[in-house]
């Protein structure tokens, strides 16, 4: 169905009929309503710190402790001469000043030393090794050239394709270098060194002896902070970062750090406090505008994001991260012309020979590919099309699993046509109000969605699209179990389960073009038979994965009921001591060794597998997730978990959820003609089971747990109830499904914070105001809707909002209006997709 008008927007993406009222028809693009400045509209919403490398030094050391930055005057400089009698001037000087670390009474031991320094700083590290070798044939116990030679391993491996290639050796003279005169510097420099290995335990110790020796060390307290972070230690960063800050107040690799640090935690506000103090310290700092523009597209306020890129691509026009970020947003927002320029930029920059290409010039061409199918497409409203179908199989498979783009035969897609014009960007007070209702109805339900978990941001634009979806659902849903049909990928049929889920797949690709969301079964044949892997490291060496913490305790148990049974059935004798064994165990990466000591088999590894049991066919069991726990020592372990999406295992659970299905549409129909709570909670019942087995499947290349719930919020409202509760602190909806040994189980658990409540769809939720007052519930109750139903059946209540930091805190107020003061008209035979139609008499 072609759009009537252009006037509003230039997509045809079409907003969904919410309502079954005709009175009025507005076409929009789905674009536009993510687009609007959500904290100046009339609603307001309810979502790897990059290792530290200092802008004017090696990532790894530097001879000294000059606390340059970027931009300081006198500028940052570098011992840059090849010119022997520069060298050998250089040389003095550095006698001159006393820059020789660990000098020595010998003045001619020392200007040798000083010599190799010098070389080190004109990057002649193999130069340098070789001087500070053959002092060392001279004196072995030299400790400045065992100091230095490690600095130049260190500094020469960085620039190779290997970079622990010489690590080993510096490490190696580093440690001789401490035993014979151990100091701050040698510590803290070791620590660089193992940080950079990843050992962040052992370096962390180093930083500490180093701060011990000397506490006035900003440097090394922010290394010491960043081995807390990348071991998933978010609090203990944050608060050795401010220990930082307190010896060096205007440290702005410290606020930098602390923002990445908030921002994994969750916490937009104190993130983006610490950014804006980073670069109110310099406006020109790049890596601040970067991180910042990053967390601002993660939580969903583009545009705010694009002036960062922007910012940051003046500076410095070759960052391939912001030109990356740029096109996205552009291509985020639809406006593809401006986005696909930024992208092609990014092709362009080829890696040299020998290079490894970035991760955004890995994925850029996919970007750009996707961006001209979305762009062909802005004029076909979306349920005519299906990217599934449409984009060729290989593209979609190394998509998936982010290969490098080398795919044979591949026909690009359309280039920009003139005719399909960009997205028109739209102020929120030019919707209707229907339309405004409707958007803050959506963001308030996609709130609901989100996760109270550390690595979990609040992103104002999947709220909102998994609220557009929800209510697009509940539509479907409540249509589907009136007889009526919907319109799929181009034809008017009677929806399925996968139309279901489809609805909200749509809903979360439009949110993020960055992210394939895609149905792996449609992957091809060859792929699916080789089986896709949801793979998640929950512990990999010293780095654990702060999103499931929470569940680490309940796979424990897990897990030591199944080796329990194991030795049950293939040890009996020797099991009383296992039980005993396996008591002692609280932490996971204990539990290797048990296993070690009592089967002969386990030597680097094992795995354990999950059942799910079948309501289909009682008794029956399906493959579940697979726990593998590899290694050989607490600190080279990997503990992990994941799902096999095998053609096999993914036509059983298919088989599961369609007979629910059925289940559920004929009950769905019957609740239509029946006001017995029972059959409610039976419908609701069925609606979780079915999203306990989607979950399980994990059918999706990603987004498989916000797609479900939007579902289960969705269906939910079709049959009459209404989710009014929030995910609880640390609860995940998809390991919820996992971990749960049955669907009553699961949802028992989930209902238990869903606090589901009694929903007539004549209920309707009015946001009206949006306001900085502390106590917007005092506000008077406006006059039109006084007149509209009386005091009692009125409930008045604020929400609190994401605080502005331009604006302060801002609160939404919420008038829950009982009566029916919605006029509905029937449907049409063939529903238009494309079109709202809302009628509210009395209220203009």
């Amino acid at each position: 169905m072609a759009p009537v008008s252009r006037t509003v927007c230039a997509a045809a993406l079409s907003l969904l009929c919410l309502c079954r009222a005709v009175i009025s028809t507005e076409h929009f693009s789905t674009l536009t309503l993510f687009n609007n400045e959500l904290r100046k509209q009339g609603c307001s919403s309810l979502s790897e710190l990059e290792d530290y490398a200092a802008d004017c030094e090696s990532s790894v050391l530097q001879l000294e402790d000059p606390q340059c930055e970027e931009g300081s005057s006198p500028p940052c400089k570098s011992v840059l001469s090849l010119n022997a009698e520069k060298i050998l001037n250089q040389a003095k000087l550095f006698i001159e000043q006393k820059k020789i670390p660990f000098p020595v009474e010998n003045q001619n031991t020392n200007e040798e030393l000083s010599i190799c320094y010098v070389l080190i700083g004109n990057g002649l590290y193999d130069e340098a090794i070789k001087h500070f070798s053959l002092l060392l044939q001279n004196d072995p116990e030299l400790v400045s050239a065992i100091y230095g030679r490690g600095i130049a391993y260190g500094k020469k491996s960085l620039q190779i394709l290997s970079p622990l290639g010489r690590i080993s050796e510096a490490l190696s003279d580093l440690t001789k270098a401490i035993q014979l005169q151990p100091s701050a510097r040698l510590y803290r420099h070791r620590g660089t060194l193992l940080f950079i290995s990843e050992d962040y335990v052992a370096a962390m110790e180093d930083f500490q002896r180093s701060l011990e020796l000397k506490k006035n060390q900003p440097i090394a307290m922010l290394y010491k902070g960043l081995t807390y972070f990348h071991r998933g230690m978010l609090k203990e960063a944050i608060e050795t970062f401010k220990e930082a800050l307190k010896l060096k107040s205007d440290f702005i690799d410290a606020y930098k750090s602390l923002g990445q640090a908030y921002r994994e935690l969750g916490d937009f506000e104190s993130a983006m406090e610490s950014f804006q103090k980073a670069l109110m310290m310099n406006q020109n700092h790049i890596q601040s505008l970067q991180l910042r523009g990053m967390m601002l597209y993660h939580h969903g306020s583009l545009q705010e994001a694009l002036g960062n890129f922007k910012r940051c691509l003046q500076l410095e026009p070759y960052n391939e991260v912001c030109q990356y970020m740029k096109g996205l947003s552009h291509v985020a927002m639809g406006q593809f012309y401006e986005g696909i320029k930024a992208q092609t930029k990014v092709m362009l920059n080829d890696p040299l020979l020998g290079q490894k290409a970035s991760s955004e010039y890995l994925k850029v061409k996919y970007l750009r590919e996707y961006s001209r199918y979305m762009h062909s497409h802005l004029d076909i409203p979306v349920a005519e099309y299906n990217v599934d179908q449409d984009l060729p199989g290989n593209f979609k498979n190394h998509w998936a699993k982010n290969l490098p783009f080398l795919i044979e035969d591949y026909e690009e897609q359309p280039g920009l046509q003139p005719h399909i014009k960009d997205v028109l960007p739209q102020n929120f007070e030019s919707y209707s109000i229907e339309v405004q209702k409707m958007i803050c109805s959506a963001d308030h339900l996609g709130a609901l969605m989100q996760y109270d978990t550390p690595g979990f941001l609040p992103n104002k634009r999947i709220h909102r699209a998994m609220g557009l979806a929800t209510l697009e659902v509940m539509q479907a849903m409540h249509r589907t179990w009136s007889n009526s049909k919907v319109r799929v990928n181009g034809k008017t049929r009677q929806m399925q389960w996968r139309d279901m889920f489809d609805i909200a797949v749509k809903w979360r690709r439009i949110a993020d073009p960055d992210q394939p969301v895609l149905w792996l079964d449609q992957m091809p044949a060859r792929s699916l038979s080789r089986g896709f892997n949801n793979h998640i490291n929950l512990i990999r060496g010293q780095i654990i994965n702060i999103r499931y913490l929470a569940y680490f305790d309940n796979i424990l148990d897990f897990i030591k009921d199944r080796i329990l049974v194991y030795h049950g059935a293939f040890n009996p004798r020797g099991l009383l001591e296992v039980r005993q064994a396996l008591e002692s165990v609280n932490r996971i990466e204990h539990l290797l060794p048990i296993m070690k000591q009592f089967n002969s088999k386990t030597r680097d590894g094992f795995t354990v597998n999950s059942k799910v049991p079948s309501m289909k066919d009682p008794g029956k069991e399906y493959d579940g997730f697979t726990i593998t726990i590899t290694g050989d020592r607490v600190g080279n372990m990997l503990f992990s978990v994941e799902t096999q999406t095998t053609e096999e295992r993914t036509q059983q659970y298919q088989s599961e959820i369609e007979s629910i299905y059925k289940d559920l549409t004929v009950k769905g129909k019957a609740l239509m003609l029946s006001t017995e709570l029972g059959d409610a909670d039976a419908v609701s019942n069925l609606i979780l089971s079915l999203v306990y087995y989607f979950c399980n499947l994990m059918p999706l290349s990603r987004g498989s747990s916000v797609v479900a719930y939007s579902v289960v919020m969705g269906a939910l409202m079709a049959s009459g109830k209404e989710v009014i509760g929030r995910i609880p602190k640390g609860k995940l909806v998809d390991f919820e499904a996992m971990t749960a040994p049955s669907p009553e189980n699961f949802s028992k658990t989930t209902k238990g914070w869903m606090h589901l409540k009694r929903w007539d769809p004549q209920t309707l939720l009015f946001f009206v105001n949006c306001s900085t007052r502390p106590e917007p519930h005092l506000t008077p109750l406006p006059a039109q809707f006084a007149k509209l139903v009386p005091e009692s059946s009125i409930r008045v209540g604020h929400l609190p909002h994401h605080q502005n930091h331009d604006r302060g805190p801002q609160y939404r107020l919420v008038l829950i209006l009982s009566k029916k003061v919605l006029t509905a008209a029937e449907s049409p035979a063939e529903p238009d997709n494309s079109s709202v139609r809302l009628r509210f008499p009395g209220l203009g």
